[in-house]
């Protein structure tokens, strides 16, 4: 069973801009170049990453996505904050 995460993510504020950004990492694009350019989370400075955490550290939405995803998947959740594309980097 996994009880820690290791995830980057891209806070943006709608759906359609989530997706472009997904689709735009999908062909190639800096996921962390553009966390820099385009996250509204102050995380933008370090490329996305929040680094290590575990059950009950993030709201709800966020947190059970970040534990379904597979390492190395990216993927779309909406929280309270708006649309975050995570990246999961690593578990254990």
């Amino acid at each position: 069973m996994v009880k820690e995460v290791r995830v980057s993510h891209i806070l943006v504020g709608s759906e359609d801009k989530a997706n472009m950004i997904l689709n735009k990492i999908k062909t190639g694009y800096s996921f962390e170049k553009l966390a820099q350019e385009e996250s509204k989370c102050p995380s933008r400075k370090r490329g996305g990453d929040l680094g290590w955490f575990t059950r009950g550290k993030m709201v709800r939405e966020f947190e059970n996505f970040s534990f379904t995803l597979r390492k190395g998947d990216i993927g779309i959740v909406k929280s309270p904050f708006g649309y975050h594309i995570i990246k999961k980097v690593d578990e254990k």
